[in-house]
């Protein structure tokens, strides 16, 4: 049987190495052996590391290497019962718990540095980022793909089924936007997306810009309609536009020079 790392584009896997750091399989895709900035990659509920080969190529021809993760339950570690949408939450929490752990597997690696790291992620992924966000933390950059920081939109939703209103005030990212770092955030979504609602995220990012002392460095893109199932997944006709403006975003905030590469 094909494995999920035989389906990339050859010149992807030229680059790229499976490892699993801790309980975590990782897809590491590096320029060359010298340390360079990175993104940790976190992709969304049903999904797996090996799914979107497009943005890995677009970050490691702009200089960026990236550490692309299988959410608990995903991928390698496949779980359905985890993939159950009343989950969500529970595999959100978990991958902002293994996160650090990851790094500390990359730090001896040689490839990344992790003075200048971004974090990022599409949907759950993307919600990882953000709890993983809320303590402290190295990530120099983030970005949030059809994610929300406000979970007040979701609470009718199986995510947030079970919790009482103290389980559910403690893990609302809302809630703790005081702990949020400065630091440049671009986000997008789209308007009508029926999995995660837009206001929600629209809520989240203008409270990091109020707090923010560089709000000109958040950004928020949104589209009306992007013909993606769901209006969530994958951003459709919008998907190239979106994999490389957050490229450019990273790599500007970076500070990643292309005379240097």
């Amino acid at each position: 049987m094909q494995s999920r790392f035989d389906t990339l584009p050859r010149r992807l896997k030229k680059v790229s190495t499976e490892f699993t750091i801790g309980a975590v399989p990782c897809l590491l895709s590096c320029i060359d052996a010298i340390p360079r900035p990175f993104i940790f990659w976190m992709h969304g509920r049903t999904a797996d590391k090996e799914l979107d080969p497009g943005r890995y190529l677009r970050y490691i021809r702009r200089g960026i290497n990236v550490c692309a993760v299988d959410l608990p339950g995903h991928g390698e570690r496949f779980d359905a019962g985890l993939q159950e949408p009343q989950q969500v939450l529970q595999v959100i929490m978990s991958m902002a718990d293994e996160i650090d752990g990851v790094l500390d597997g990359l730090a001896s690696h040689g490839s990344f540095d992790l003075a200048r790291s971004a974090i990022g992620g599409m949907s759950a992924g993307g919600m990882a980022a953000i709890q993983r966000l809320l303590r402290p933390h190295q990530f120099k950059v983030a970005v949030l793909e059809a994610a929300t920081g406000d979970l007040s939109s979701m609470r009718e939703k199986p995510i947030c089924v079970g919790l009482n209103a103290d389980e559910f005030d403690e893990v609302n990212p809302m809630n703790r936007v005081e702990n949020w770092g400065d630091i440049p955030v671009i986000s997008i979504h789209s308007r009508h997306d029926e999995w995660i609602p837009f206001a929600g995220q629209k809520t989240f990012m203008n409270a990091l810009k109020e707090k923010s002392k560089h709000p000109e460095t958040i950004e928020f893109i949104s589209f009306d309609r992007t013909g993606a199932p769901y209006e969530h997944v994958g951003f459709g006709r919008e998907s190239a536009f979106v994999k490389e403006v957050q490229v450019e975003f990273v790599a500007k905030h970076l500070q990643i020079d292309l005379e240097n590469l």
